[in-house]
């Protein structure tokens, strides 16, 4: 557990999240995300002068990625600072958080920023040398689309692709195509009336202005997400699994996206300065990671879960904000058998599901949704969870309240 680390007030945002090869396919996500970062600080007045630390998560190769962290900060505008680059998956935002916290905790750093950024459109096709292959022919690997739909002979645990991962819970936990599509409608619910409230206003600058290439102009705009598709229970019954005797619909599942998010993690005293209202506290409590069984992935975020639970000295009862990354229906349905908490009630104002998925981020956005709500309701205790690559699942247990004084 975490005792000396919190998240400013308002500190914190996201792009809207583009569908695949959509509105943000022509950006570099490094360039991009910096160039949102300079715009979100100046918005908020914060200088990029705050920052010792950085923790950047990417999963998805681009030019010159290599140089990482210490690239980021100082198109950013901070080019003392420096710090890992991280790809964990589809774990990846809470994988930073997990580490900006602990420098923070450790008194390593005083103000840390914690970013996500991917863009699966374009994603490039990568060449490894094999000097034994024939003729030195060298291995090819899609990078996005083979991991994503188990290539054979490249996906490691079990060679299957993401989709029979799903599946599999499905058939343990007795899911049918139904079950999953109410689900599916819930979530579609929750993201209009967050649309309709104008939730997202709350943490994203919309409309929002779509940059060229080279960062000189602007390209287009966005009023929100793209990619979102109206859905109801017609149009959900016409569809077909997508693996042959399966239960799992395309509807039934996220979309690839591209955007970036972003979350400033501090200790309280600059919390409190940082704050765009310092009356309230949002303590970063716990991080968990656990992994499943091979090939059943949705179920990973259960035993990371308890494990963040744990570490924050609370139960699943003490939760009053749930969130989750989930690629599939099967996962909230899964998390909700496993926890007793009820499915239609989580994941409110919108999630992966719904919105889509651009890897790293995803779970950052999700945190930000999960803090506003909480304030919203005037505090408690939320909890983040999701699933990743590998059958392996993280978690983070956050709190909100009135700062005392």
């Amino acid at each position: 557990m975490f005792s000396n680390v919190e998240i400013p007030y308002g500190a914190y945002w996201s792009t809207p999240f583009a569908r695949w090869q959509g509105s943000f396919a022509h950006l570099h996500s490094i360039l991009f995300a910096s160039h949102v970062a300079r715009q979100e600080l100046a918005r908020k007045d914060l200088s990029p002068e705050i920052f010792d630390h950085a923790a950047f998560g990417s999963t998805t190769p681009q030019m010159s990625s290599f140089n990482g962290t210490p690239w980021l900060m100082s198109e950013i505008g901070a080019p003392s600072v420096g710090g890992p680059m991280i790809n964990q998956a589809c774990a990846t935002s809470a994988r930073c958080l997990a580490i900006s916290a602990q420098e923070i905790e450790l008194g390593g750093a005083t103000c840390s920023l914690a970013l996500a950024a991917d863009r699966t459109s374009n994603a490039p096709v990568i060449h490894y040398p094999d000097p034994d292959g024939f003729n030195g022919m060298p291995e090819v690997e899609f990078f996005m689309v083979d991991n994503f739909m188990g290539k054979s002979g490249l996906v490691p645990f079990g060679d299957v692709a993401m989709v029979e991962t799903a599946e599999n819970c499905a058939r343990e936990w007795q899911i049918d195509t139904s079950e999953q599509h109410d689900v599916v409608l819930r979530r579609y619910e929750q993201y209009q009336d967050a649309v309709r409230s104008g939730f997202h206003d709350r943490y994203m600058t919309l409309p929002f202005d779509v940059p060229d290439k080279r960062f000189s102009k602007t390209r287009s705009t966005l009023d929100n997400d793209e990619g979102v598709y109206p859905t109801d229970a017609d149009k959900l019954a016409r569809l077909k699994p997508v693996v042959d005797g399966g239960t799992v619909t395309l509807g039934g599942q996220t979309h690839p996206a591209d955007g970036n998010a972003a979350i400033i993690v501090t200790n309280p005293d600059k919390a409190r300065e940082l704050s765009r209202d310092p009356k309230i506290r949002i303590r970063l409590l716990s991080v968990g990671q656990a992994r499943s069984r091979v090939k059943f992935m949705p179920h990973a975020p259960v035993p990371a879960s308890r494990k963040a639970l744990e570490a924050a000295g609370l139960s699943i009862d003490d939760i009053d904000v749930i969130k989750s990354h989930n690629p599939f229906a099967v996962n909230d349905i899964v998390f909700a058998r496993e926890t007793g908490r009820d499915v239609m009630s989580i994941n409110n104002n919108g999630c992966s599901l719904i919105w889509g998925h651009p890897n790293g981020p995803t779970g950052m956005r999700a945190t930000i949704e999960m803090i506003e709500e909480l304030v919203m309701r005037g505090g408690g205790y939320g909890l983040f969870q999701g699933c990743a690559a590998g059958d392996l699942g993280m978690a983070v247990v956050i709190q909100v309240t009135e700062a005392a004084g």
